[in-house]
């Protein structure tokens, strides 16, 4: 009924049209009709202001409001039927009355409101009256037909119409997420990427100043120089960062891990990177993953571990999948481990690629990261 509502407008407006066409063609077809001339449109008009207004206030009120229409207005057209000598006009209500049926009713009841019309032939003589009955039965079947059809497109623009709705609605969901995606990324990158040759740079300054007043000039150089490398490489970082551009890494994993383990060593916690197995190429994005989570994981024992070494390994003794450790022997997390944006990140990072992290500590015995990631 609410889609009767909303979606027959058009239909409505055609039947009230038809309906006033049909009442001025009642004098056509009948040699009977002056001799009634008056109750002839008297029960014309008002089975005309039934249809015109009377529908759409069935429409509204139900399903029972819409049968008590159809049986008032069924009779009525016969009456009128009689009363105008079988004019074109009164037929053409009639039919009007099966369009109005199809839309107030189901489509069985609707059918029987066709199937009952041709009756009012039955006065005629048989031959004429089967004649024209099997007649008007095809035109309210035709009618019942070219309804339901039109009924049915009108349901089906609507349905259309809520579901590119909907997926307008999915749609920007979809972009949405895909920006708090994007978004997520850069921010590991800047946190992973900066974040590590920043504390580089803090301690190498650090170790600057503790030998700024001494005689060893070519060490300070050293160490200001590396500093000086390490804030090119972290504007870079940002560079890429910001421009969200993922480009592989140049070179291969393990010398990537070795030159990070070197850049560690300088800056005062010696470093080794230790392979297990044959290297092997994997995605970029494993391989990113991976070197990320052992930027982290260094990152963390130069700012929090108070160790005085520290190793990296990776392990590809199994086909399907690459597993790396950060290991040292600094204090360990104690019984407050706390949580940082990095290890948040770095957990985003490797999930979505199928993988896994877990952090190992105890006490005095330093901290294990481990990253296992599908191959």
């Amino acid at each position: 009924m609410v889609f009767a509502l909303k979606h027959s407008g058009g239909v409505q407006r055609a039947l009230s049209i038809l309906t006033v066409v049909a009442y001025v063609t009642l004098p056509l077809g009948s040699e009977s009709f002056e001799q009634l001339l008056v109750p002839t449109l008297l029960v014309g008009l008002a089975y005309g202001a039934l249809a015109v207004f009377g529908f759409p206030f069935a429409q509204r009120r139900g399903r029972a409001f819409a049968a008590a229409y159809v049986l008032v207005q069924l009779p009525l057209g016969f009456v009128l039927f009689a009363l105008s000598g079988a004019a074109v006009g009164a037929v053409l209500l009639l039919v009007v009355l099966v369009a109005q049926a199809v839309l107030l009713l189901p489509l069985p009841a609707a059918a029987a409101v066709a199937a009952v019309i041709p009756l009012i032939h039955v006065e005629m003589e048989w031959p004429d009256g089967l004649r024209e009955g099997l007649g008007t039965l095809a035109v309210t079947a035709f009618t019942v037909v070219i309804t339901e059809l039109l009924v049915r497109e009108q349901r089906a623009r609507a349905e259309l119409a809520v579901a590119n709705e909907r997926l307008r609605g999915y749609a920007a969901q979809a972009e949405q997420l895909a920006i708090t995606q994007e978004r997520n990324r850069v921010a590991r990158d800047i946190h992973d990427g900066l974040g590590h040759h920043l504390t580089v740079v803090q301690m190498l300054l650090q170790a600057a100043r503790a030998v700024i007043g001494t005689a060893e000039p070519d060490r300070l150089d050293a160490m200001l120089a590396k500093a000086q490398d390490q804030s090119k490489q972290a504007l870079a970082e940002v560079r890429r960062s910001v421009a969200a551009l993922r480009e592989p890494r140049p070179e291969p994993l393990v010398d990537a891990l070795r030159a990070l383990a070197s850049e560690v060593s300088e800056a005062g916690v010696p470093t080794d990177v230790e392979v297990r197995g044959s290297a092997r190429a994997t995605r970029a994005e494993v391989e990113e993953s991976l070197f990320r989570a052992a930027q982290e994981g260094l990152t963390n024992v130069r700012k929090h571990a108070d160790a005085t070494a520290a190793t990296v390994v990776l392990d590809y003794g199994r086909v399907d999948l690459v597993r790396l450790e950060v290991r040292d022997d600094g204090r360990g997390l104690g019984d407050d481990p706390g949580g940082g944006f990095g290890l948040v990140g770095l957990e985003e990072r490797v999930t979505g690629l199928g993988g896994r992290v877990s952090v190992d500590s105890a006490a005095g015995r330093g901290v294990t990261l481990t990253v296992e990631v599908p191959a």
